[in-house]
């Protein structure tokens, strides 16, 4: 490339506008609760100059105006995709997992097998990798979990990443970090450096859309939620918003995973009770003046 060139390329971009920053960091926050600071700036504009282009417009106040039209549903959930930061991995902060499946899991197996229902959640799922590590822990334990009363919910607000793991295709770098066993039980691989979930795997999850901001189309409770690295991305009344529903989501005694970087915090007014790094409990007044 030329200096010439160069300098064309630069001049074609749309400059950097303030005011389009200011609407859309607002409706980011208003629509999915993100937080965006006035230094992410460059980089919310470097991830919507392609948006731009897809949608043939000059420059960003023409984007604001399209995000404002009544009809503009479908793309101020484009705007949320292209702002959400999809970072996730298999085992990722393991000592969940470790959680999962030495305390947490054999009481909900003695139940499963009594009859009884089980349910897990991964709020924040991503690209997949965490409700599927989710379900492989709990395979490795309980084989035949899939014919009793057990599901796991996966929800994500980006439904461009949500399709991704509903399909469960992963490329070899990305199940590298498994244990070989785990990856020649639980994955089959498609040729090249593509590998598949099986589908004793997938069939005991539930990939749904969901925005955290909004009410959540379901009425049980949850014995495990996992939401890590998720309200990291909202400001702290957000989050202290947040907290008491997913105590609410929670069955008595029942388990909440963050993510290293977060905490309830006491302002959130919640009942939760630290019982690991990371990890907060619900309260079982049936159960708890027993132990």
């Amino acid at each position: 490339m030329t200096p010439l060139e160069g300098r064309v390329l630069e001049a074609a971009q749309p400059a950097f506008d303030e005011d389009a920053f200011t609407f859309i960091a607002s409706l980011a926050l208003r629509e999915a609760g993100l937080m965006i600071p006035r230094d992410k700036g460059t980089m919310v504009f470097a991830r919507l100059n392609k948006r731009l282009k897809a949608l043939g417009l000059p420059d960003y106040r023409s984007y604001c105006a399209l995000l404002q039209q009544a009809d503009a549903g479908a793309e101020r959930k484009a705007l949320v995709s292209i702002l959400t930061t999809n970072v996730t991995s298999f085992m990722r902060e393991a000592h969940h997992f470790e959680t999962l499946q030495d305390t947490l899991l054999p009481p909900l197996i003695k139940r499963g097998k009594a009859g009884g229902r089980v349910r897990l959640w991964s709020a924040g799922c991503s690209s997949g990798q965490e409700p599927y590590t989710i379900a492989m822990t709990l395979l490795q334990v309980w084989p035949d979990a899939a014919q009793s009363d057990v599901r796991i919910l996966a929800t994500d607000i980006d439904h461009v990443v949500l399709q991704k793991a509903s399909e469960g295709i992963y490329a070899q770098s990305a199940v590298e970090t498994l244990p070989d066993d785990w990856k020649s039980r639980f994955f089959k691989a498609n040729g090249g450096d593509q590998f598949s979930v099986r589908p004793e795997v997938r069939k005991l999850i539930a990939f749904r859309e969901l925005n955290l901001m909004k009410p959540w189309p379901f009425s049980g409770k949850f014995d495990v939620i996992f939401c890590r690295n998720v309200v990291i991305y909202f400001d702290q009344d957000t989050q202290n918003a947040l907290w008491p529903r997913f105590e609410e989501a929670c069955m008595p005694g029942g388990t909440l995973f963050v993510g290293h970087s977060e905490r309830v915090e006491a302002a959130a007014g919640t009942n939760f009770e630290v019982v690991g790094k990371t990890a907060y409990r619900k309260p079982n007044p049936s159960t708890d003046g027993l132990r």
